[in-house]
């Protein structure tokens, strides 16, 4: 019982998200819509991560099943594919490096905030100088 409420959780987010994407005339997911409103209301206490946890960490657990399909499908696709191949690893390739670096710099601004805040919060003084 306890997985079936934290997947409830989950999906009225997705649900959220999906019903944004039906009013917003912007042109972003649903998903992305429901991501966003999770995140925030995990980042300001209106929903606890205890609350979802589990479940949450089976989807992630789940998320190289949902690639199946995809490779089966490029697999169906191969002749439309083989004559591109080599503009298609190219596009792969950058796309992949590019994810990689934008996703290790939000990674480290993030980190970087979270240390400054936590720093600040634990009542330690930065008296203009790093390494105190």
């Amino acid at each position: 019982m306890k997985y079936l409420k934290q997947l409830m959780i989950i999906l009225l987010f997705t649900f959220g998200g999906e019903m944004l994407n039906a009013f917003l005339p912007f042109p972003v997911p649903g998903s992305i819509y429901g991501l966003l409103l999770l995140f925030l209301c995990l980042e300001f206490g209106a929903v606890k991560a205890e609350s979802i946890r589990e479940t949450a960490m089976w989807l992630v657990e789940m998320i190289p099943v949902m690639f199946v399909p995809a490779g089966a499908g490029l697999l169906k696709s191969w002749g439309v594919l083989r004559p591109i191949l080599w503009q298609v690893a190219v596009i792969t390739g950058v796309s992949t490096v590019a994810v990689m670096v934008a996703s290790g710099k939000m990674t480290q601004g993030i980190i970087s905030l979270q240390s400054i805040r936590s720093g600040h919060s634990r009542g330690k003084s930065t008296h203009g100088g790093k390494g105190e």
